[in-house]
């Protein structure tokens, strides 16, 4: 992990092809969870090593092992528990793709609030080549994301896409140039580390809680954290410096 003042960026640094390893998984769940409470961090940015992955897929190496085995319910359910963790992570996340972003690796990047990808990258979900199918969240994040007929497209061809298309489709915020994306995200990520972390964890509920149930329940919890977040000091800090034509201090 590396720190540039309220960022944390975390380098994902697994040779080969930055691989979806059972010991890869448990080092992200740590990584996130050793950031939760941490006051000094208001945004966190994943990223591959290098200029080829982001992360290349799960390591297929570890699927012969769980072919019959009791131990493939808990594989599963760990792969699912990360990237859980990270969709709920209460700060804003950015998923650098700077470089193959394929199976696990998509799945992974489909849990962060925004995704940026450079010009070279290559999106995917290929596992119906294996006979398999995404299995980490990826049947049920992607279509939200892209809806139905283009992530069931993604999924039965299993041929990657490229980054252009990926921005066409709504799968990424934006394209960078390549060589030039990793300045532009810290750009992006300084002017939010500059908000209330009080705000986003509010409105990280108020969006996912209310996409899982109708408009009515949505308008309630969006209406219960609204007044939660106007009587906190961020809420007066904010409001106060624009009133006063100030920059606001937040905690």
């Amino acid at each position: 992990m590396q720190a540039y003042s309220h960022i944390t960026v975390i380098e994902i640094n697994h040779p080969p092809a930055n691989a979806l390893s059972s010991k890869l998984a448990d080092e992200l769940f740590h990584c996130f969870q050793s950031l939760c409470d941490d006051t000094s961090v208001h945004v966190v940015v994943l990223r591959g090593a290098g200029q080829k992955f982001f992360i290349a897929g799960a390591d297929i190496k570890e699927f012969p092992n769980w072919i019959g085995s009791t131990t493939l319910q808990e594989s599963v359910e760990k792969n699912h528990r990360v990237i859980n963790f990270i969709e709920n992570f209460p700060k804003p996340t950015i998923a650098f793709l700077n470089g193959l972003t394929l199976g696990g690796g998509l799945e992974v990047a489909l849990a962060f609030d925004f995704r940026y990808a450079e010009a070279h990258s290559k999106l995917g979900v290929p596992e119906v080549n294996l006979g398999i199918f995404p299995g980490a969240g990826g049947t049920q994040r992607l279509p939200k994301l892209i809806g139905k007929a283009k992530a069931l497209e993604m999924m039965y061809l299993g041929e990657p896409i490229s980054a252009d298309h990926a921005l066409k489709i709504g799968l990424v915020n934006n394209v960078f140039n390549s060589g030039e994306g990793f300045e532009q995200v810290l750009n992006i990520a300084q002017e939010i580390s500059k908000k209330s972390t009080q705000v986003f964890n509010h409105i990280k509920q108020a969006v996912l809680q209310g996409m899982e149930t109708d408009l009515e329940t949505g308008l309630q919890i969006e209406q219960k954290l609204f007044i939660d977040i106007f009587n906190h000091p961020d809420a007066a800090e904010g409001i106060n410096a624009f009133i006063e034509k100030r920059e606001p201090k937040f905690n």
